[in-house]
C-alpha cells in the first residue's frame, strides 16, 4: 500500500452520461468523455446552520448539514463533433435529421453498393451522402447515389468491396445533385430569390425555415455559372417547385443553367430551440475522476458525480487570433463520490473523439449583423470586421427544494433567453443609428473546417451600447450588447430564437 499525498489535475478525467429520468441511468449507460481547458464550480456545496442561542459563553454549537447546492461547469475549447450531443440539451430540442442509414452489413466494390437489411430507401437518386467509419479509404468520403433499393444504395463512385464493413460507421445525407440544366436562379417570381427545379420536389429534402444551405459543389459543372450564386444562404420557405432563399453573401443573379451542369447543394443537422411538444429537457449525469489515491492500485480510481443535472447556461467566445471556446454549466440536484475501491458507475465508454478545434483566424468565413429586410437577400452590414462577440444561452433553471430534501427534487426552467457582445470596427454611423431606432436586426455566423462546419443565426435581435471607443493611436471601435427574441414576428416561420446547422460535409470552396 502506498498512499498518495496529492493528485494531479491530469490525473482527473470529465464524462457525461445522459438520464432516463431525472437522477436515473439507464440500465447501460453510454458515458461520453469530454477534453476540459478547466473544470470550475463542479461538485456539492453543503451548508451548515449553526445554532446561536442566548449564553453565558457567547458560543456557537457545532452546525447541521441543512441544504446542498449542486452543479457542474467546464470551459471546453469549441470542437464539431465531441460537444454536438450536448448542444441539445442546452436547447432543449433534438437534431433534425436528414436522412440517415441503418447499420451497413457489406460492401459490394463490383455494383457499388452498400448492402443493409432494411432502409436503404430512405435516400433518392441525387442525393449526396457522406460515408465514415469504414476501413477501406475508398469506401470513405463524399458519393452521389444514382438508385436505392430496399437494401442498396448504389453510388456513382467506385467502392470496394467489404464482406464485414467496421462497427460505428455512417452514411448520411449531406446534400443533392440536381440533373443536367434542372436548378435556375429565379429573383423575378417573388420577394426574394428562389432556386427552381423542374424535375426534384424541393420538399422532400426536409428543410425548415431558417436553416441554412449551402449553394455550389468543388468543380465547374457542381456550380452556377455566376459566382455570385453560390455559399451560405438562409431559406426563409419551402415550396415543391423552389426553396425561397434570403441572408445570402451577396445579390443573387437570375440564372438559368443550360451548359449540362448538375448543381449540387448541401445541407446539414439543424438544432433549434422548439416550441410545444418538441420541447426535450434532458438531464445528465457528470462524473469527474479523481486519480487513484493508492499508487499501487493504479485502476482503483475515485470519482465524484453532479446527478439530475439540467442544462443551465452555454456561453460561446469568438476572440480575434485565437482558438473559439465554449463554457457549459448545469444545475444539479444531488452531488455523490464513490472511492477507488468501488470504482466508477458502470456503463459502456465510448471512444473518445480526437479533432481540432476551431480557430478564430481562418474557420470563420463570415459574421454578419444587419437590419432585417424582407424583400433584399443582401443587406448591408452594420460593420465589416470585429475583433470579438460573444453569445450567452440562458435556460434560466433554478433548484427546487422541499422539507425532507437534501439538494433538490427537480428543477424549474425559465426563459430561453439569448443574449450576446460584440465588438466591432466602427465605420459607418448606421449601426449607431440601428440601435437608438430599435431596428430589426439579425446576426448570422458561419465556421468552417476540414470539409465540415457549424452555423449559428439569430433571426430577431435588439442592439444596445453603441456608444464609440475612441482613444488615442487606436482604431474607432463600436460596442454592441444584443438581446435575441422570437423571429415569429419577422415570419411566422422563423418561429425561433436560435437555429444552428451542424455540417457533416461542406465542400472546399466553404471555407
Amino acid at each position: 500500500m502506498a498512499a498518495v499525498v496529492k493528485i494531479n489535475a491530469n490525473d482527473s478525467g470529465l464524462s457525461w452520461a445522459e438520464e432516463t429520468s431525472i437522477k436515473v441511468l439507464p440500465g447501460t449507460p453510454v458515458w461520453f468523455q469530454v477534453q476540459p481547458n478547466t473544470v470550475r464550480d463542479f461538485g456539492g456545496n453543503v451548508s451548515k446552520t449553526a445554532r446561536e442561542f442566548i449564553v453565558p459563553d457567547r458560543q456557537r454549537r457545532k452546525g447541521q448539514t441543512t441544504d446542498l447546492d449542486s452543479a457542474g461547469s467546464f470551459n471546453h475549447d469549441l470542437v464539431q463533433e465531441g460537444l454536438q450531443s450536448l448542444f441539445q440539451g442546452f436547447m432543449f430540442a433534438s437534431f433534425r435529421e436528414k436522412v440517415n442509414t441503418v447499420v451497413v452489413t457489406s460492401i459490394d466494390g463490383t455494383l457499388e453498393n452498400y448492402v443493409a437489411a432494411a432502409g436503404m430507401d430512405n435516400f433518392a437518386a441525387g442525393d449526396l451522402v457522406f460515408a465514415t467509419g469504414f476501413d477501406l479509404a475508398a469506401n470513405n468520403g463524399l458519393k452521389r447515389v444514382t438508385a436505392s433499393t430496399t437494401t442498396l444504395l448504389t453510388v456513382a463512385e467506385d467502392l470496394v468491396t467489404d464482406a464485414s464493413p467496421a462497427a460505428g460507421h455512417k452514411v448520411y445525407q449531406v446534400g443533392f445533385q440536381f440533373a443536367a440544366n434542372d436548378a435556375v436562379m429565379d429573383v423575378a417570381s417573388g420577394d426574394l430569390p428562389r432556386l427552381v427545379s423542374a424535375a426534384k420536389t424541393m420538399t422532400d429534402f426536409g428543410l425548415v425555415p431558417g436553416e441554412y444551405i449551402y449553394i455550389g459543389g468543388d468543380t465547374v459543372p457542381t456550380q452556377f455559372t455566376d459566382a455570385a450564386n453560390a455559399g451560405f444562404c438562409r431559406v426563409r420557405s419551402v415550396a415543391a417547385t423552389y426553396i425561397e432563399l434570403d441572408k445570402a453573401p451577396a445579390t443573387l443573379i437570375a440564372e438559368v443553367l443550360s451548359g449540362g451542369e448538375t448543381l449540387q447543394i448541401f445541407f446539414g443537422r439543424v438544432l433549434k430551440n422548439e416550441t410545444g411538444t418538441s420541447i426535450i429537457r434532458r438531464t445528465y449525469n457528470l462524473e469527474r475522476t479523481l486519480g487513484a489515491p493508492d499508487d499501487a492500485l493504479p485502476s482503483e480510481i475515485q470519482s465524484e458525480y453532479v446527478t439530475g443535472a439540467v442544462p443551465s447556461e452555454i456561453a460561446v467566445s469568438i476572440p480575434v487570433s485565437d482558438i473559439a471556446k465554449v463554457d457549459m454549466t448545469w444545475m444539479g440536484l444531488d452531488h455523490e463520490t464513490r472511492t477507488g475501491a468501488v470504482g466508477v458507475k458502470t456503463g459502456t465508454r465510448a471512444a473518445l473523439v480526437e479533432e481540432e478545434a476551431y480557430n478564430t483566424s481562418s474557420n470563420v468565413p463570415r459574421i454578419k449583423l444587419a437590419v432585417v429586410n424582407t424583400t433584399n437577400e443582401a443587406p448591408t452590414a452594420l460593420f465589416a470586421f470585429v475583433e470579438e462577440i460573444t453569445l450567452t444561452i440562458d435556460n434560466n433553471i433554478s433548484v427546487d427544494k422541499a422539507v425532507g430534501t437534501l439538494g433538490g427534487f427537480d428543477a424549474t426552467t425559465g426563459t430561453f433567453a439569448v443574449t450576446g457582445t460584440i465588438q466591432a470596427y466602427f465605420a459607418d454611423v448606421a449601426s449607431i443609428a440601428a440601435v437608438r431606432d430599435n431596428s430589426d436586426v439579425t446576426l448570422e455566423m458561419h465556421m468552417v473546417r476540414d470539409n465540415k462546419g457549424m452555423t449559428w443565426d439569430l433571426p430577431l435581435l435588439s442592439l444596445g451600447d453603441g456608444r464609440l471607443t475612441i482613444e488615442k493611436d487606436e482604431t474607432v471601435m463600436l460596442p454592441l450588447n444584443h438581446d435575441a427574441s422570437t423571429g415569429a414576428s419577422v415570419d411566422a416561420g422563423l418561429d425561433h430564437t436560435l437555429l444552428m446547422v451542424f455540417w457533416d460535409y461542406l465542400p472546399d470552396a466553404a471555407e
